[in-house]
């Protein structure tokens, strides 16, 4: 593939969000040339502002979902664009669709037009509320394709299918990667999820919302660690879906217990109802990443937690 000046060109959609602010830094770590794209509606541009002064960033405030031009050649595209927590895809339900229809047409277009490699941030929720487990990528999925969440676990399906139509039809290169629960710096505190609200809330001594009795199960993974694994699967030669995430199970409520240990709090938990079609378990098999991509989850829960609170008492001032 062509580089100019030395440099490997990779474009990397949602750039000032969560994952993709981490995915340019280690880009930029490795010596590639990064262009950045988001349109910022999720993003947030402070995770990036540190990158602006170097000649090896540049930086598109478009949307994807749009026609979409980059000038010059490309060897790589990452598309992490799309609103990611159920808070953002229940307020903004048409974006979450474009993005993963309209914005993967438009990119997988690029592709094929500049000869580039391209994956896909794909997520577990394409497994829906799952009755098999752990989930291996070979389980289908149990969705509901018209309830709340259906707008972002169908975007993500279809974005798998014509990623894969344009690799089996346009001898398009492309990599797939089902993204686990992450968490570490540069979360939203307000995006909802469980990590974000239980230590926004015990940080400003409320109440942990709880919804449903708890029992529901997450694996959580630390982002240098998700990040490593979505390196190792652009680089390999597997065109298949891969789960990325870490398989140490945990209920919600164990999970909140440790929040408040970790904080010294005077909140407690308080419970709400169930979300529609929440899903009562999640937990990956990594089989395939270990075997093809060498990969395992390196960072304890506990050090990921630590590094993380010390990130979200910055943000709130604590």
């Amino acid at each position: 593939m062509a580089e100019v000046g030395n440099k490997k060109r990779v474009l990397i959609t949602g750039a000032a969000g969560f994952l993709g602010s981490h995915l340019c830094d280690r880009f930029i770590k490795e010596g590639y040339h990064v262009i950045g794209m988001d349109n910022l509606i999720t993003g947030n541009i402070k995770n990036i502002e540190h990158l602006f002064p170097l000649k090896e960033f540049e930086f598109y405030h478009h949307d994807v979902s749009r026609f979409v031009h980059v000038p010059g050649n490309l060897d790589y595209i990452l598309h992490f664009a799309s609103p990611a927590s159920p808070i953002d895809y229940l307020k903004m339900p048409i974006q979450t669709l474009k993005v993963g229809s309209l914005g993967t047409h438009n990119l997988l277009g690029l592709a094929k037009a500049k000869n580039a490699r391209m994956l896909i941030a794909s997520t577990s929720e394409v497994y829906g509320d799952p009755t098999v487990h752990p989930q291996p990528e070979e389980y289908w999925g149990n969705v509901n394709p018209v309830g709340p969440r259906g707008v972002y676990d169908e975007a993500k399906r279809f974005q798998e299918a014509i990623t894969m139509a344009y690799h089996n039809f346009h001898g398009v290169e492309t990599r797939i990667v089902r993204i686990f629960n992450t968490y570490g710096p540069r979360m939203r505190l307000d995006d909802g999820r469980a990590l974000p609200a239980f230590m926004s809330q015990a940080l400003n001594g409320e109440d942990l919302t709880m919804f449903g009795d708890g029992s529901q199960t997450r694996s959580f993974c630390y982002v240098d660690d998700l990040i490593e694994g979505i390196y190792r699967l652009l680089l390999s030669d597997y065109h298949l879906p891969v789960n990325i995430g870490n398989p140490q199970e945990i209920t919600l409520l164990q999970f909140a217990d440790e929040i408040l240990k970790l904080i010294d709090t005077k909140s407690r938990i308080k419970y709400l109802p169930l979300p529609t079609d929440d899903p009562k378990q999640r937990r990956p098999d990594i089989t395939k990443a270990r075997n093809i991509l060498g990969w395992e989850p390196k960072v304890e829960r506990a050090e990921g937690l630590e590094i993380t609170l010390e990130y979200f008492k910055k943000e709130l001032g604590k």
